[in-house]
C-alpha cells in the first residue's frame, strides 16, 4: 500500500484469544491504522498504517491502556570520537531519528548512550551503522553484548516458580479434600490440613499472590467492557475462594471441621491453570524451533581488514565493502564476491546439495555457508538483514506471524465466548439452586465454577497460529519459504500447475553435450583447437563448449588470432591451424563440405540441441553440440504432481520443437510455446477464467508478472530477486519436487488446522454441558482446560516432524 508503514510489537500479557482479538479490535479502530494482526502464539502484532495520520507511538500507547505491556529492549553503548557536549547531543539527536528506537540518552562525561529500542523493528548493528556514519563509533557494552532477552525463556522460568510455589501450598488442600470422598476415606489426612483457618492461610497466598495476575487481567478486560479468560478464572476461583470464607467465618464457636469447604478448589484450579501455561510456554517455544535452527546457522564473528590491520569482530559489526578473510572450516560470514582464493563450499543449507561447489576470484558467496579447505578473500556485499540468510529468516517470521484467513471463523467467536459462557454458568447455577437441589448454594456453586473454568478459550486462540508457525517452519527448514498463512492455506487447493522450461524444468545454463568427430579425426586435437579458439568469446554456447572442454580434464592454449562473425560463429588461428567454428551458413561461406553430417546435425536439433560444426584447416573436422540440459529430478518431480491429480502444463518463450522435445523428456503433454514474456501473465488468466486454481513457477524477470497474476507464484530460489519478490512462495534449492512438498506440506498443516480447531470447538460444545449437567468437579475442569491449549499446541508440533522430499 503506498505511503503506509508496518510496524511490529512483542506484547506480554495475553491469555487468551479474546485478548489477542481484543487488542487487535483496538488498533483497527485508530484513525490512520490499514491493517492489524495479533498473533496469540508469536505474541506480536503486526500494524499497517499511514504515518501522515498517526504516530506509532500511539500504539504502544493504546496496547498499554487495554492492560497489555509492549516489550522493549535497553542497551548500553560505550561512544568514541567525541570532543564535546555538540557531539553528544548530535548523537542522542540521531539515534532518537532512528527507526525503532523507542528513547535515547547520551552522556558526554561518561561516553555512553543508553537506547530503549524495538527489537523487533531495529537491531543493534543498525544503530550502530547510523552513529558511524556521523564520524563516532559505538561499541556495545560487554556485558550487554551477549544475546538479546529471550523472553520465552523468561516466561518459562517465571511460569515454573509461580507453579512450584503454588503447588506447595496446594497440595496439603487436595490431601484434605481426597479424605471428602467415601472410596477414599481410608487414606490419613493430618487434623491440621482439616482446619478451616489453615486450609485459609494456605488458600490466600494462591488466590491473591499467584491468581493476582487474574484478577489484573479480569480488571483491565472489563474496564476496556470486554471478557477474557482472566474474567472466567477469576469469577470461577473468586466464588469457590469467598465462599469457603463465609463458611469459615460461620463457623466461628463451633468444634468440629467443616467438611463442604471449596478452599482446594480455588487453589487447584489455579496451581492447574499455571501448571497448564508452563507447558503451553514450553510447546510454544517449540513451535518455532525453526527461526531458532536458520538463527543458529549464522556466523558469530567476521575477521576483517580495517585500516590494514586484521581484527575480529561480531558479524553485526561487518559493513558493506569489508574485506573478509575465511580461513578452511569457518563460515562465511556475510554474502559477497571472492577478490582472493579458491575453495570448495557447502552450500547446502540453502540448496540442499551436499555436495561443495568449487569457487574462485569473481564468485558470489552466501554467507552462513560453510568453507571447505581454501583461505578466501572476501569482499563484503551484503550485511546485516540483507543477507540471503537474514531474508529467509524474515520470510519466515512473516509468515509464522501472519493469519490464514481460517482464523477468521476463530477470532470472531472469541470476541463473543466469555459473555454467553458467564451467561450460561449463571443460568446453571440458577437452575440447580433453584429446580435441580433447591437451596443447595454449594451444590450449585460448584456447578457454576465448573462452567466457567471449562469454557476457557485459549484453545480456540492457539489453534491456528501454532499450526502456522510450525508448518511453515518445518517447511523453510526444506527449502520452502511460505510468505504468509494465507499463502500456505491456498496451496493445498491447487488443480493446475504451470512451469517455465528455462530455469525451472532445465537447469538454464547449456553445457556440452555431444561431440561427433569426421572420419580420421582425434577428439583430444579437435577439442583442444576448438577449445582455444572458442576462449575469446563471450557467447554464452562457446562458454559452455569451453567449460565441457575443460571438465574433461584438458587445458586450452590461446588463440593467436580471433573474430567473431556475427549470426555465423567465429574464425580463429590456433597453434597454427585455422579453426572455424559456426553454423551450416559459415561453413558453406568458407566453402567446407559438411553434406555427408547434415543428418547428424538435424537429429541434434530435434533434440532440442544447438549443433556447431567446426573445421580446421579449411575440412570439416566434426560437430560439438549445447543444450540446456533437463535437471536430474524434473521427470520424477513432475511424475509425482500427476500423480496428485494436478495438471502440469509448462510454458516457454522458445520455438515448438524445441520446447516439446523438453517436455517428451519430462513427461509433460501441454505446452504453451513460443509466448513473450508479457504472455505468460495472459495465458495463466485463460486458464483461471477456466475455472482453474493456477500455479505459476518460474525464475526470472519475465516470470514476475505471470506470478504475480496466478493464485499462487512459486519463485525458483536459484533465479531472480525480482522473480522471488513477486512469488508468494520460493523453493529455495530450485528442485521441482519442493513443488509437491510445498503441497503436501500446505494440504497437511490446513488438516492440522482444522483438527486443532475441531476439537478446541468441540472441547467447549461437550464440555459446558457436562459441567452444567454436574458430571465435572471444577478441579477436573480446570485441569482439563489447561489439557486442552497443551494439547492443541502439541498436536501443531507434530509438522515438525513431516518428512519431505525435496
Amino acid at each position: 500500500m503506498t505511503g503506509t508503514k508496518e510496524v511490529q510489537f512483542q506484547i506480554a500479557g495475553m491469555t487468551c484469544a479474546a485478548c489477542a482479538a481484543r487488542i487487535e479490535k483496538g488498533l483497527y479502530r485508530m484513525d490512520g491504522v490499514e491493517e492489524a494482526n495479533v498473533n496469540l502464539a508469536l505474541e506480536k502484532a503486526k500494524v499497517t498504517y499511514n504515518p501522515d495520520k498517526i504516530d506509532k507511538q500511539q500504539f504502544t500507547e493504546k496496547i498499554e491502556s487495554l492492560g497489555y505491556e509492549v516489550i522493549n529492549d535497553k542497551v548500553e553503548f560505550t561512544i568514541s570520537g567525541m570532543t564535546c557536549a555538540a557531539c553528544a547531543a548530535r548523537i542522542e539527536k540521531r539515534l532518537n531519528k532512528v527507526e525503532g528506537v523507542n528513547h535515547a540518552s547520551v552522556n558526554f562525561a561518561v561516553e555512553t548512550a543508553l537506547v530503549n529500542y524495538n527489537p523487533e523493528e531495529v537491531s543493534v548493528s543498525d544503530m550502530e551503522e547510523a552513529i558511524k556514519k556521523l564520524g563516532y563509533i559505538l561499541t556495545r557494552k560487554e556485558e550487554q553484548s551477549g544475546k538479546e532477552v529471550n523472553h520465552k525463556e523468561k516466561e518459562i522460568q517465571r511460569q515454573t516458580r509461580k507453579f512450584i510455589f503454588s503447588a506447595v501450598l496446594s497440595l496439603p488442600l487436595l490431601w484434605a479434600m481426597v479424605s471428602h470422598f467415601t472410596f477414599t476415606s481410608f487414606i490419613w489426612v493430618p487434623d491440621l490440613f482439616l482446619n478451616p483457618w489453615m486450609q485459609l492461610a494456605l488458600a490466600t497466598p494462591v488466590q491473591f499472590i499467584i491468581g493476582g495476575q487474574f484478577y489484573i487481567g479480569a480488571y483491565k478486560a472489563l474496564k476496556n467492557k470486554s471478557a477474557n479468560m482472566d474474567v472466567l478464572v477469576a469469577l470461577g476461583t473468586s466464588a469457590a475462594y469467598f465462599y469457603s470464607l463465609y463458611l469459615s467465618i460461620g463457623s466461628i464457636g463451633s468444634d468440629g471441621h467443616i467438611v463442604s469447604l471449596y478452599f482446594e478448589t480455588s487453589a487447584v484450579l489455579i496451581t492447574l491453570i499455571v501448571l497448564g501455561k508452563l507447558f503451553e510456554a514450553k510447546a510454544k517455544g517449540r513451535s518455532s524451533e525453526a527461526i531458532k535452527k536458520l538463527m543458529g546457522l549464522q556466523a558469530k564473528a567476521a575477521t576483517v581488514v580495517r585500516d590494514e590491520v586484521e581484527m575480529v569482530i561480531p558479524v553485526e559489526e561487518v559493513v558493506i565493502d569489508d574485506i573478509v578473510f575465511v580461513k578452511p572450516g569457518e563460515k562465511v560470514p556475510v554474502d559477497g564476491e571472492i577478490i582472493e582464493g579458491h575453495s570448495a563450499l557447502d552450500e547446502s543449507m540453502i540448496t540442499g546439495e551436499s555436495v561443495p561447489v568449487d569457487k574462485s576470484a569473481g564468485d558470489a558467496v552466501i554467507g552462513s555457508t560453510l568453507n571447505k579447505n581454501g583461505f578466501l578473500k572476501i569482499k563484503a556485499t551484503k550485511v546485516g538483514k540483507e543477507t540471503a540468510l537474514a531474508q529467509i529468516i524474515k520470510v519466515v517470521e512473516e509468515a509464522q506471524g501472519s493469519k490464514a484467513p481460517i482464523q477468521r471463523l476463530a477470532d470472531r467467536m472469541s470476541g463473543i465466548f466469555v459473555p454467553v459462557v458467564v451467561g450460561i454458568a449463571l443460568i446453571t447455577f440458577f437452575i440447580w439452586y433453584f429446580l435441580v437441589v433447591p437451596g443447595d448454594f454449594a451444590e450449585a456453586l460448584e456447578k457454576l465454577i465448573a462452567v466457567l473454568v471449562i469454557a476457557c478459550p485459549c484453545a480456540l486462540g492457539l489453534a491456528t497460529p501454532t499450526s502456522i508457525m510450525a508448518g511453515s517452519g518445518r517447511a523453510a527448514e526444506y527449502g520452502i519459504l511460505f510468505k504468509g498463512g494465507e499463502h500456505l492455506e491456498t496451496t493445498y487447493r491447487l488443480d493446475t500447475i504451470i512451469l517455465d522450461k528455462t530455469g525451472t524444468v532445465t537447469n538454464g545454463k547449456p553445457v556440452l553435450t555431444d561431440i561427433i568427430l569426421a572420419e580420421g579425426q582425434q577428439e583430444a586435437e579437435f577439442l583442444k583447437l576448438v577449445g582455444a579458439a572458442e576462449r575469446k568469446s563471450e557467447h554464452p554456447l562457446a562458454e559452455a563448449i569451453v567449460e565441457g572442454i575443460g571438465e574433461k580434464g584438458m587445458a586450452l592454449g590461446s588463440s593467436e588470432t580471433f573474430e567473431a562473425v556475427p549470426g555465423f560463429g567465429i574464425r580463429a588461428k590456433v597453434s597454427g591451424h585455422d579453426v572455424l567454428v559456426g553454423t551450416r551458413r559459415l561453413m558453406e561461406k568458407e566453402n567446407v563440405d559438411v553434406t555427408f553430417y547434415l543428418k547428424d546435425v538435424e537429429g541434434l536439433e530435434k533434440q532440442g540441441k544447438t549443433a556447431m560444426l567446426g573445421a580446421i584447416d579449411n575440412k570439416f573436422a566434426g560437430i560439438i553440440a549445447v543444450a540446456d540440459t533437463v535437471k536430474e529430478t524434473s521427470r520424477e518431480a513432475i511424475a509425482r504432481l500427476k500423480s496428485m491429480g494436478l495438471d502440469v502444463i509448462m510454458i516457454t518463450g522458445d520455438n515448438k520443437e524445441t520446447a516439446q522435445t523438453i517436455a517428451n523428456q519430462v513427461g509433460i503433454e501441454h505446452v504453451i510455446a513460443e509466448v513473450l514474456p508479457e504472455g505468460k501473465a495472459e495465458e495463466v488468466k485463460k486458464l483461471q477464467q477456466a475455472g482453474k486454481k493456477t500455479a505459476m513457477v518460474g525464475d526470472g524477470i519475465n516470470d514476475a508478472p505471470a506470478l504475480a497474476v496466478a493464485d499462487i507464484g512459486m519463485a525458483i530460489g536459484t533465479g531472480t530477486d525480482v522473480a522471488m519478490e513477486a512469488a508468494d512462495v520460493t523453493l529455495i534449492r530450485g528442485d521441482l519436487n519442493s513443488i509437491a512438498d510445498a503441497i503436501y506440506m500446505s494440504k497437511m498443516t490446513i488438516r492440522n488446522i482444522k483438527q486443532n480447531l475441531f476439537w478446541a470447538f468441540g472441547y467447549n460444545t461437550l464440555g459446558i454441558p457436562v459441567a452444567a449437567f454436574g458430571f465435572l468437579a471444577p478441579w477436573v475442569a480446570g485441569a482439563a482446560m489447561a489439557l486442552s491449549s497443551v494439547s492443541v499446541v502439541l498436536n501443531a508440533l507434530r509438522l515438525q516432524r513431516i518428512k519431505l522430499k525435496a
